[in-house]
Parts: structure tokens; sequence; C-alpha cells
């Protein structure tokens, strides 16, 4: 049975089957509904990335997270995908603060753009690092002034407007000082687990919070919000110190520089490559501007350590022996600028990789990224270099919870209602079988969709009217400009290739005067086609003259279509190519 067609609105929660009656999805936002509480989701959901959900009760409101997406393959020359707020935009009056779990870019990635989009000042609430992190990125777009940031930590909670009060739980991830957040409202307790996995020996000492956790879940909870990348997943997530283990089992086997390329934000991932460098008595050197940036504000805020004596500038490895280097560097998802790509293609200005070098990409290809990183590998072993990566090695781990982590928070908070979140459609559905499989009657789940909107009440969940939701691109500075038409036209270029057909027309006769002469891109080479060339001017000029004589002139709307048209059946039935055609025309 579909559930996305069952009415929620008006059910208590039942323990066993049951059913629920057909309701229509409104196209419109949901109008106010005095004593329910409101939860829309923006992004995060149907996808992995661009994270962000919206808590809302009468006049306030909450966002939790505010991340970015990397761009699509067909997506061309777009840098990055924020989440479409014009729903936040047109109720900014009501928004209290955006709570961030932790320093991802999936969900930090989008604030500097947000908070200029929302305009005033938008308080921000994260912990040491992640709110360090969110500072580099306002200030390097210059957002500062349109935002509040304020550092909160584990176990303290926040009043946000008149309704709602926030407890911070610490949690486990692969960077330091992520966190879920209880979300206290007037209808009950909505738990999101922010992105976790359940680490027993963890790097800093530091474990989870599981007694807040099993407290709230004695003391009942509204709603659980759950990542769910890792659900498809059997068993246990390793613990973050079997990589450190794995570190300290390849060092000895290098006998030149060990270059390891990995997320600059796995803190914890760095301190471990920092002590097994003690260890085997060698320095290291940071490389890509993410990486120095996040290594030196976790330093000074005590959360890595590394001993100047250890560090060494990039410009000083000639003074060192190859076996007494480990250079840390970006580029483990294949990035074309990162650092390792560049290495790898000889074009880095200090680094070439060399035949005696251990490379080791410490890290799992995000979806999409695959074939980047391949490439990567291939190009890295053509050089000659020893390449480790994770199908030959333990040399990452993942930071997401796998199915008896997510069983065990299941067991501890016992929701009323379920929503997974992070992920797409198949992992939220798996994530709901999972939580049947754990007791929870199928009526108290929702598989959300982007821009769905959810109402409760203290007993009753129901669907309500959609938000506006969606993407929005980031193209250098242009935040929206760039829509599926100029997409379209990238991809037509890119597939086919651009003519250009320029003529001159007389402004009192309208006779042509010169051409049509034709410029190519991207569709053939002139040179070795001129007879095709010389056939497609032969058709253009034609085209134009029968236009001219039918009364076209000071009228050009209808000749351009026409030559469009004409040239597009003569190019495809002789190349069986369709080139973008744009005709010019300038009037004398």
């Amino acid at each position: 049975m579909n559930l996305r067609k069952k009415l929620l609105q008006g059910r208590k929660p039942v323990r066993s089957g049951g059913q629920a009656a057909q309701r229509p999805r409104a196209a419109a936002e949901p109008a106010a509904s005095k004593g329910r509480l409101r939860v829309s989701f923006l992004g995060g959901v149907e996808e992995i990335g661009k994270n962000m959900t919206v808590l809302e009760y009468a006049d306030d409101i909450v966002i939790i997270d505010c991340g970015s997406i990397f761009p699509k393959e067909d997506m061309l020359g777009i840098d990055l995908v924020i989440p479409d707020v014009t729903y936040l935009q047109r109720n900014r009056d009501k928004i209290r603060g955006i709570l961030v779990t932790h320093g991802h870019e999936d969900h930090i990635g989008a604030i500097p753009y947000v908070v200029k989009m929302l305009g005033g000042v938008v308080p921000i609430y994260a912990t040491k690092l992640t709110a360090a992190l969110i500072e580099l990125k306002l200030k390097e777009h210059r957002a500062v002034q349109n935002a509040a940031l304020h550092v909160v930590a584990p176990g303290q909670h926040v009043n946000l407007g008149s309704v709602f009060r926030v407890d911070f739980i610490k949690m486990s991830h692969s960077i330091t000082g992520a966190v879920a957040m209880a979300v206290r409202t007037p209808m009950g307790v909505v738990v999101a687990t922010g992105d976790f996995k359940v680490d027993y020996t963890p790097v800093d000492g530091a474990r989870m919070d599981f007694h807040t956790l099993a407290r709230l879940g004695q003391e009942g909870v509204l709603l659980l919000l759950m990542d769910s990348t890792n659900v498809e997943r059997p068993g246990f997530t390793m613990s973050e110190r079997k990589v450190g283990e794995t570190f300290d089992a390849l060092f000895p086997q290098a006998k030149g520089r060990i270059i390891i390329a990995m997320f600059a934000s796995n803190v914890h991932r760095v301190q471990q490559v920092v002590e097994s460098a003690q260890r085997f008595g060698r320095k290291v050197c940071l490389t890509g501007r993410s990486m120095v940036n996040v290594a030196t504000v976790a330093r000074n805020l005590g959360e890595l350590h590394i001993p100047d004596d250890v560090l060494v500038d990039i410009d000083e490895l000639d003074r060192y022996d190859d076996s007494e280097i480990v250079v840390l560097t970006t580029g483990s998802q294949g990035e074309q600028m990162s650092g390792l790509t560049r290495m790898a293609f000889s074009e880095h200005r200090k680094l070439d990789i060399r035949p005696s070098d251990m490379v080791v990409v410490s890290a799992s290809p995000i979806p999409g990224n695959e074939l980047s990183v391949s490439r990567v590998i291939d190009q890295l072993l053509r050089k000659g270099a020893r390449v480790i990566y994770e199908s030959l090695a333990e040399v990452h781990v993942s930071g997401h919870a796998c199915q008896e982590e997510l069983k065990l928070m299941h067991a501890l908070i016992r929701p009323r209602f379920f929503i997974p979140v992070h992920g797409e459609y198949r992992m939220l559905s798996t994530h709901k079988n999972l939580a049947m499989s754990m007791g929870m009657p199928e009526e108290n789940i929702l598989i959300p969709r982007l821009g769905d909107c959810v109402e409760f009440t203290r007993e009753t969940m129901k669907l309500a009217a959609q938000v506006p939701a969606g993407a929005v691109m980031v193209d250098g500075l242009g935040i929206g400009d760039v829509g599926n038409v100029v997409l379209r036209d990238r991809r037509h270029l890119a597939q086919d290739g651009l003519m250009v057909v320029v003529m001159s027309v007389s402004e009192e006769s309208g006779r042509l005067l010169s051409g049509p002469d034709i410029i190519t891109r991207g569709f053939v080479y002139v040179r070795e086609n001129e007879e095709l060339m010389e056939q497609a001017r032969a058709v253009a000029r034609q085209s134009v003259e029968r236009s001219l004589a039918a009364g076209g002139q000071g009228d050009y709307g209808s000749l351009k279509a026409d030559l469009r048209e004409d040239m597009s059946e003569f190019l495809y039935q002789r190349t069986k190519r369709s080139p973008m055609i744009l005709p010019v025309v300038m009037e004398v």
C-alpha cells in the first residue's frame, strides 16, 4: 500500500496494521495551523547532501543545517548547488536561528549564500570547530555582517523564540564537534541525529552521549529524524582507530615519501597521521587550501596537536630525504584542482609524483565521483607510485552508522513518529523497513520528498501542502541565475557545438549587402570541411534572400527563425549533428 496516498491527519498512531484515507497533495504553501508543529524538508531527502530541515510553530522557525552538494555531471560549469530558500525568504521575520550539527560541506556549505539571501542578521548556533569553519566561509564571502555566530557545547541548551528549546547532544562522526539536537516544542520533542556513527573507541576519547539519548527515550520523543547514509550496510562501522593501526602498518613499508589524500575536515584522521609520522621519524607537510585552513583552525582551537618541530612548510621539503616526509593533501575525490590531482598530472607547483612515493587515498568515493577517483589512481600508477586505497587496505572507515548502530538508536530513542533523512530514496525506504523490523508501525513512518511539509500534534502526523523547494545553482558570483534553460544550452554546445551566421542588411533597401559568413566552434574542423562550409553558406544565403523577398525588412525574428530551421535541417542531413545556430543580422 502506498503510504503517500494515505491521509495521516486525525489518526492516532497505531501499534499494528491499519488504514488511512486518501488525501490530495496541494500545490500551495501550507497555511498556518494553530497548535501544530510543521516540519519541512528543503534538502537532504532523496539525495546525499544539501541538508536543510525547517521546524515551524506559530510565529517561530528554526533551521537545522544549511548544506550544499556537488553539481551533477550534466550541470556544466556549475560550482555548487544549494537549497531553494524561497519559503524562508517569505518568512524571514519568523526565523530564530540556524542550528548546525557539524562542519561538513553538506551541512554548512550553503550558509554564506543563505544568510545573504535572508538579509538582516541570522543567528547561527554551532560547536567550536564547526563555528570556526563557518566563520571562515562567512569571511571569504564577506557575509559576516549578516550572521551572528554563537558557539555552543554538547550538554548545553538554548532557547529560541517563544516556543523552542534546543539541547545539544554529543555524537561521534568523522569530524570533531558533531552533535545531535533535541528540539523541545509545544507538541513534543524532535530529535535530529545529524550524521553519526557509534564509535566505542573514538580517537579523542569522547564517546557519544548515550545517557542523554536514553533519557530522552524514557521521557518520550515525538519525532526522530535520523541519518540514513549507510543503512544498506549490515553490521557495525569500524572505529576510526582502525585507520590509525593501518597507517602504523604501512609507514614502515615506505622507502620514499608518503602522500596521503583525505578530507581536510577529518581532524581525527589528520591527528592519527601526525602520530604515526612521529613514531616513524617523519615530518608532516600540509598542502591544499582547505587542508591548511582546517588544520590551522583546529590547531588554534586545540582540536589538533601538531608539534612545531614535526610540521614543515612545503618550500622546506628539499632539506629532507624522501624517507623523512609525509605529505597530507586534498584530492581524495579526484577533484580537478585538488592537490593530489595536480601532483598526479604534473601540474602542482611544488610537488610531482616520484616512483618511490607511496600514495594513500584515505577516503571512499562519494557517489558520482568514482570515475574521477579512478582516473587519478590510474595516473598515479602510470607514474610508478605505489597506491593504497580502500579496496586494498583499511585506510578509510565511514563516518555513518550501519544497520546495527541505527537499530541501537531506535531502541534508545523509541520515537512516536519516524522520518528517515540524509539519503537517496532507496536508502530512506530501507531505513523505513529497518524501523518496522524494530516494531514501529508503518503508519507512524513517513518517507519524505523534497518540499514536503509534515504537520504534527501530540498524537497525529499528516502531510500538508508542499513548500517551494529545489536546487539553486551557484556559478561564480551568480546565485540562481543559471537555470534549466542555460544548462540546456550548455549541454547543447558541449554535444554538438556552435555555428554563428553573420550577415549585413541594408537599412534602406532591405537587401543583403554582405555575407552570410559562417563561424563554427566545436562543430567541425573548417579547414578539412571547406566543401561543407561552402554548401552551408549557399543554404544560408538562399534562406536569407527568401525571407527578405517576403518582406522581412525591419522584422528579423522570422528571418532568424527560418534561417535556424533551414540550416539545422541541412546540417543534420549532411552530418547527423545538430549544432546551435546563432544568426547575427547587422543593419547598415
